[in-house]
């Protein structure tokens, strides 16, 4: 089975089943502390990735990492995880589900990328505007990225305005080459 398809049920299943028990927002705080402890902790993850760890020690791991920091569903969920030998899948799943229910609060994630740090004043007023436009709650995330020279990138979902000023100069390159074959 495709991975993509892998993570993205599991976070359906998890995503139905904090609906239908009315823990959604405890669901959420979760997942967060999830996938913060997977992206953060590295020796966690290599236990995660390791096929020499037995399930067993990954289970058990698991229950006593989380058991007191997050609710009897999400612990039980994760123990199926491993259970199921779908751990490798931990950050797909809990990027999914919590794409999951953004979409569903109807929040849009959007990221800004700039050569450098945006101010807070522009950053909430860039947040309102595109708020405005596409009538939804904003998560603007912001990435400094000396690569692109000037200007900056917005993404918003799977929409992508690039005006950067590599991007400007790559096009000129192009149009100059394209032009130098004639």
């Amino acid at each position: 089975m495709n991975e993509s398809k892998i993570s993205v049920r599991y976070a359906k299943a998890l995503f139905e089943l904090g609906k239908e028990e009315n823990l959604i927002e405890s669901v959420i705080k979760d997942i967060q502390l999830v996938d913060e402890v997977c992206k953060t902790i590295p020796e966690f993850w290599l236990m995660v990735e390791s096929p020499v760890v037995q399930t067993s020690h990954k289970r058990a791991s698991v229950k006593l990492i989380f058991a007191d920091k997050v609710n009897p569903v999400s612990l039980n969920f994760l123990d199926l995880v491993v259970q199921n030998r779908r751990e490798i899948y931990l950050k797909d799943i809990s990027r999914n589900f919590l794409a999951l229910c953004r979409k569903d609060k109807g929040i849009l994630s959007a990221t800004l990328t700039s050569a450098s740090a945006i101010e807070k004043d522009v950053n909430s007023q860039l947040s309102e505007l595109l708020s405005k436009s596409f009538n939804a709650k904003i998560e603007l995330q912001e990435v400094v990225d000396k690569e692109i020279i000037g200007g900056f990138v917005l993404r918003i979902e799977d929409q992508q305005l690039d005006a950067s000023v590599s991007n400007q100069l790559n096009l000129i390159k192009r149009e100059l080459l394209s032009n130098h074959m004639k």
